[in-house]
């Protein structure tokens, strides 16, 4: 039995931050049914590379789901979505504040029907203050916090990937679920809020804010971790290592061949080259790069160094220790064809949660749903033809 099974999660929202929380719980066995705009859907099904009408990222975002379309602007919708989230375990949103008390689905009203309802929701800046209307997209949430500040080198650098969006998904998911854990026990749900701000500062903080956590004036400045996040080229490629220790540091050395730095006289002008940890970098460079990629990681790893190739994505996917770990899939998807995908990294007793099926096309389960809430034929095609649903398409698998 998979560890959510039997829950029902309602997703309202669009992009990456809830999608990608409730597909982990929809990995974890929960139903997820995902609330989508008539015309076009959740604008991630068309970002990006795509085929069959749906982008590799909502298909990496949203696999496990229902997807239903309901114009939310049409009291009738907002009254069908209503009835779905009374019957629900989960609600996440991820609109910005106020938007769900505009659509009558606010958290407040909700719970007060249904006690047990976990009303999750996500904004970019949080509830108030100056910005809690900004639009909030990654760069602009990596500018804010300091990212590019910490991958700076001559210049700020962003982190060219969604790293705030997805942080703030694994922090829902995780509310979420410590939320399930506190209702179990109480009997009572609650209502969660959660900003890409705090998200995003909260995964930076622990190392890119080493240098601004002491606030005393006696404290001790040392190396920044960010020191170490280099590559180093060799004759054909590029390589990096990561010495924490002593006897890692000792090994770099014996691994450029420079064993005459250990003998007892040249000791002292050793510990001082490593402690100007610029120019120890440049002395070790320097002796790898008249080396081979190969030729460089045996010595380094024949003399206990943490080091590895800086692979590139084709690399990455052939790596023997993800075949190992049986964490990449390839599937047969109906619409987008053959396609790699990557399982859940938890395992719950040992064992791999078996994938979850297909990401849906836009609509696929709207019938079936207005089913279970007990509309007839007439019913959902009177609902169709006023537009307040949308016609499902065809169901796969």
């Amino acid at each position: 039995m998979k560890p959510l099974q039997d829950l029902l999660v309602i997703e309202l929202a669009t992009m990456v931050t809830a999608s990608l929380a409730t597909m982990m719980m929809a990995d974890q066995g929960a139903r997820v049914i995902k609330i989508e705009p008539i015309e076009g859907g959740d604008p991630m099904r068309y970002l990006g590379h795509n085929k069959g009408n749906i982008s590799a990222l909502f298909a990496n975002c949203n696999r496990g789901k229902e997807s239903i379309c309901v114009d939310l602007k049409q009291q009738a919708g907002q009254e069908l979505v209503t009835a779905l989230m009374l019957k629900a375990d989960v609600v996440i949103s991820n609109f910005r504040p106020g938007v769900m008390d505009q659509l009558n689905l606010g958290s407040e009203a909700l719970r007060a029907k249904n006690p047990d309802l976990i009303y999750c929701a996500i904004t970019g800046f949080g509830t108030d203050g100056p910005m809690a209307d900004a639009p909030a997209y990654d760069p602009i949430m990596q500018a804010h916090l300091g990212f590019a500040d910490v991958q700076r080198d001559d210049e700020p650098a962003l982190v060219k990937n969604l790293v705030c969006d997805k942080v703030t998904a694994y922090t829902a998911c995780q509310a979420v679920t410590a939320a399930l854990l506190v209702r179990e026990k109480t009997g009572v749900g609650q209502h969660i809020d959660i900003s890409m701000m705090d998200a995003g500062l909260f995964f930076l903080f622990p190392d890119g804010y080493m240098a601004h956590t002491l606030l005393d004036e006696d404290q001790v400045a040392g190396p920044e971790i960010r020191d170490g996040y280099r590559s180093i080229s060799t004759s054909d490629g590029e390589i990096t290592i990561s010495a924490a220790t002593q006897k890692q540091v000792l090994g770099i050395v014996k691994a450029i061949g420079r064993t005459d730095l250990l003998e007892q006289e040249n000791l002292p002008a050793l510990i001082e080259l490593v402690q100007d940890r610029p120019a120890f970098r440049e002395l070790y460079a320097d002796a790898i790069a008249d080396m081979t990629t190969e030729q460089a990681l045996k010595r380094l790893r024949e003399a206990d160094v943490p080091s590895a190739k800086c692979l590139d994505a084709r690399e990455v996917l052939d790596h023997p220790q993800l075949a190992a770990n049986d964490t990449i899939e390839v599937i047969q998807h109906p619409l987008m064809g053959e396609m790699r995908t990557i399982r859940s990294p938890t395992r719950f007793g040992g064992e791999q949660l078996p994938l979850s099926k297909n990401c849906p096309a836009l609509g696929e389960d709207t019938y079936s749903v207005m089913q279970e809430l007990g509309l007839s034929a007439d019913e959902i095609r009177n609902l169709e033809d006023n537009k307040t649903i949308g016609k499902s398409a065809q169901a796969f698998t």
